[in-house]
């Protein structure tokens, strides 16, 4: 039988060698029928340390490598949560300076020619 595998995201990163994950997973609720996000966190094995918190990953069913750990780290999946928000907010920072300064270009030629 093969080997699951579930996508989700890191959300502790401390303990050595070890990452929790967790996944999300839509369910139908039986009386309103309505989805409905439900989510468990795996604790999974990450022997280089390399991921953290917030990073979108994918973890595959293995043998028990501790009492909790029934999990291994396949790899990142795209981009990270946390990268795409940080550059997300630095091409917001980026584009809100360069329209500010554009007002006050607009505003001083908008002065000289009201003073000519």
């Amino acid at each position: 039988m093969p080997k699951r595998i579930l996508q989700g995201v890191v959300v502790s990163d401390v303990q050595s060698k070890t990452v929790v994950v967790r996944v999300e997973r839509r369910v139908m609720h039986p009386v309103y029928k309505k989805f409905i996000m439900r989510s468990k966190k795996y604790a999974a094995h990450d022997e280089a340390n390399a991921y953290k918190v917030g990073d979108v990953v994918r973890i595959q069913e293995s043998r028990p490598i501790s009492k909790s750990k029934r999990w291994v780290v396949l790899g990142e999946q795209g981009m990270t949560r946390s990268s795409t928000a940080s550059e997300k907010r630095a091409a917001e920072k980026s584009t809100a300076g360069e329209k500010t300064a554009a007002r006050r270009r607009a505003r001083k030629a908008e002065a000289a020619a009201t003073k000519e």
